[in-house]
């Protein structure tokens, strides 16, 4: 067996729809590759707004169903919510069909175990293994059956909903939607949840997702804070499992500061495993320093929200996740789940007695840039030995910073973090490694 993946990235396969590996006759036997690695009877299966959703749902349901296993078709729903729902319906694992914050065009498809997880790299391996290597099929003629439930989207919206409560009104919230997942539940939400919000960016037609929207176009939300006197807002990616917020400044509070005040309000909550905070290396130094001042460990892992899980079961931690928004809060979801995130802020602030527009200034984070380099070759073959090489002289030349490179799991990338307290040292690093590591790209 090959010890790379071939078709699995940081989450899930991923590529232009009805193309390459993202074609329908790839989702069937994907299908049932998955459930010759899962021996599930009952699968849970969830997508985004994309148009091209529902071809790939009825190819990877029918790929599943052919197997003998049972589908739980939900419809548009969050990947945190089809991770509920498999837990819910005690399910023995699930599939979402999306491409999280990249472009309508694209879609991708992720596995979820039996515990609402995200599958580890090895498992993956074992799917591509069969899916290339396993050509048998079930010839039996009683196949799985295709459910619809709808209704637990309804119901993931009362969990989500359900979490313990302050008093919100009085606040001016803005919920962007991304013209994602989030667009079928925020409504839903906002009403069992008792807050009085305002949504944007929710009419979704198959083909808006993430445009100018979002997590990746947080001008959208900002803007339209600053222009309306609210006093924060949310922002969410396509599959709804990440989160960004913006103070009533316009500013954006990344999953550095979310983590920072979620650690504090679960610490003084006495949660089990609040002693500790998972963090990827993208994560800012300036919160290590924080959580060191609450006495809170921090433990550093690659990045992905799959990696910060695995990190957080090795150290008992209740919370981890990344800059990006990615927050797992272990007592309350077992993936990145971007709305739960937004209800637990909103606890925590109140609990805290935080001025959210002071956050971003006591934060004091140190300067970072992130250069992203477009790769020519496959990521793979990027020569890392030669580029690591390099960067160790120049993290010798680097003092109180850090540099970090690492080669996209989504897109053709090399990104190049540079990281240090002053701003000027930072842009001279990152101009200069960019140049240097071009030729290797």
């Amino acid at each position: 067996m090959a010890d790379k993946r071939k078709y699995f990235g940081t989450d899930g396969v991923r590529e232009l729809a009805n193309s390459g590996n993202m074609t329908p006759e790839f989702a069937l036997e994907l299908g049932r590759a998955f459930i010759k690695f899962n021996h599930g009877k009952k699968i849970v299966v969830g997508r985004d707004t994309r148009l091209s959703g529902k071809m790939l749902e009825g190819a990877l349901c029918a790929g599943i169903s052919s197997e003998g296993a049972d589908v739980y078709s939900i419809g548009v729903i969050p990947t945190p919510g089809v991770s509920w729902a498999i837990k819910n319906l005690n399910a023995d694992g699930g599939a979402v069909i999306s491409a999280s914050h990249n472009p309508a065009e694209y879609n991708g498809i992720k596995f979820l175990g039996s515990d609402g997880c995200k599958l580890s790299d090895s498992e993956e391996l074992k799917i591509e293994y069969l899916l290339e290597n396993d050509k048998s099929k079930n010839t039996d003629s009683k196949t799985g059956d295709i459910i619809e439930s709808s209704e637990l989207t309804k119901n993931y919206a009362k969990h989500i909903a359900s979490i313990p409560k302050s008093n919100f009104n009085g606040k001016n919230i803005v919920f962007d939607c991304a013209f994602g997942a989030a667009s079928v539940i925020i409504p839903s939400l906002l009403k069992y949840a008792g807050i009085s919000g305002h949504v944007i960016s929710s009419k979704f037609d198959g083909l808006n997702i993430n445009d100018n929207a979002g997590v990746m176009h947080m001008e959208n939300l900002t803007s339209f804070i600053t222009a309306n006197n609210f006093d924060l807002g949310f922002a969410f990616d396509g599959d709804a499992d990440r989160v960004l917020i913006s103070d009533s400044k316009g500013r954006i509070i990344d999953g550095d500061i979310i983590l920072w005040v979620l650690a504090r309000w679960l610490a003084k909550n006495k949660f089990k495993g609040s002693d500790s905070v998972v963090v990827t290396v993208m994560s800012n130094m300036a919160l290590e320093s924080h959580l060191a001042n609450e006495n809170i460990k921090t433990v550093r892992c690659p990045v992905g929200d799959r990696y910060v899980l695995e990190e957080m079961r090795k150290t008992n931690s209740a919370l981890g996740g990344e800059q990006s928004g990615h927050i797992i809060a272990m007592p309350f979801t077992s993936t990145g789940d971007g709305l739960c995130t937004a209800m637990l802020f909103l606890n925590a602030i109140n609990d805290l007695n935080e001025d959210v527009n002071t956050l971003i200034d006591r934060f004091g984070r140190y300067p970072q840039k992130l250069t992203n380099l477009r790769l020519q070759k496959p990521r793979e073959f990027v020569e890392m030995n030669k580029i690591n090489e390099i960067v160790r002289d120049y993290e010798c030349k680097l003092q109180n910073g850090r540099i970090f490179i690492r080669t996209s799991g989504t897109e053709p990338l090399l990104r190049i973090l540079v990281e240090a307290k002053e701003i000027e040292t930072v842009e001279n690093f990152s101009s200069e490694l960019s140049v240097i590591l071009e030729k290797f790209c």
